[in-house]
């Protein structure tokens, strides 16, 4: 039978990390996986990838398959060495091709070094039942449906739709994850996860920063003046506030504990934003110029 030399199949160096190998595997997977592949080796590019991983994601796999040293070429004639089987290695044997006819529903290959103690666990004359793979999606949510929690449809690629809760105080960053809704499992092995991103967006007069909330409230030049009790719409709904006298647009008044919840939670932020009235009369137009007569006041100056 032939070698197969794990590394070239997965496209890294034998001093790859477990991380390195797991992520290449993903990639790879996600590349030729039958379902969503057009790729016309798909299917055989799959199990192999499928068998590499097998082998290097599991430390006393990879450490065997590792003595056999890296001497071998894919594509060589293989036998295990002397003794392989008497270690505890070896399993099936066999003088097949490099097809995937095992009992482990690897390649015969893999069942030669490892088809006896896989076959115990995973149960001879069955295929292997390989799990999905997880996937990740992005979805936008509202300020008010992340403060509030929610329930949301998702639309998904070939027209799957799902159901989806939003946690109450969920932030832009954080993943919810769904359950079995991820890549489908070949042989009967169970589907993967889906994991969706959640990017949380500005809602009207609301903007999320962190857990502080920031809203903005438009008052008249006399409330900013003179001072006065003001309502402003929060995510909680209207609280009535106090303006200070003299204040500016731009000024920002620091509501404690009144973000999003947590430990600590935010703090709401109301902006202030003076709003000059028309002067759409006579009448009016006098007021401005009785203003303008009065105050000795030039705001660039």
């Amino acid at each position: 039978m032939q070698y197969k030399d794990y590394y070239k199949v997965l496209g890294v160096e034998r001093s790859a990390s477990e991380a390195d190998i797991k992520k290449a595997y993903r990639r790879l997977a996600r590349k030729y996986h039958p379902d969503v592949s057009k790729e016309s080796n798909a299917e055989q590019r799959f199990k192999e990838i499928g068998e590499a991983y097998e082998v290097l994601k599991d430390a006393e796999k990879r450490s065997a398959y590792d003595q056999l040293g890296a001497n071998w070429q894919a594509g060589q004639e293989f036998r295990p060495p002397p003794g392989w089987e008497q270690a505890g290695f070896g399993g099936f044997g066999g003088a097949g091709g490099a097809g995937f006819q095992g009992a482990s529903g690897f390649s015969d290959f893999f069942d030669s070094l490892f088809g006896g103690g896989f076959a115990q666990s995973a149960g001879a004359g069955h295929a292997f039942r390989q799990a999905g793979q997880d996937q990740t999606a992005h979805i936008d949510v509202s300020v008010s449906d992340a403060f509030h929690g929610a329930n949301k449809t998702i639309h998904l690629t070939h027209g799957k739709s799902l159901q989806v809760k939003i946690p109450q105080g969920i932030t832009t960053g954080k993943k919810i994850r769904l359950s079995g809704q991820g890549g489908p499992g070949i042989n009967g092995g169970p589907n993967g996860d889906l994991y969706l991103e959640v990017n949380v967006v500005n809602d009207g007069n609301f903007e999320l920063q962190g857990k502080d909330v920031y809203v903005n409230l438009n008052i008249t030049p006399w409330e900013a003046a003179l001072g006065d009790k003001v309502h402003v719409r929060t995510l909680n709904g209207p609280i009535e506030i106090k303006i200070p006298a003299g204040s500016q647009s731009g000024r920002k008044m620091r509501l404690a504990g009144k973000g999003f919840p947590g430990s600590p939670a935010g703090d709401l932020f109301v902006r202030l934003h003076i709003v000059t009235p028309p002067a759409n009369n006579d009448e009016q137009k006098q007021f401005y110029e009785d203003m303008k007569n009065k105050f000795s006041f030039n705001p660039r100056s």
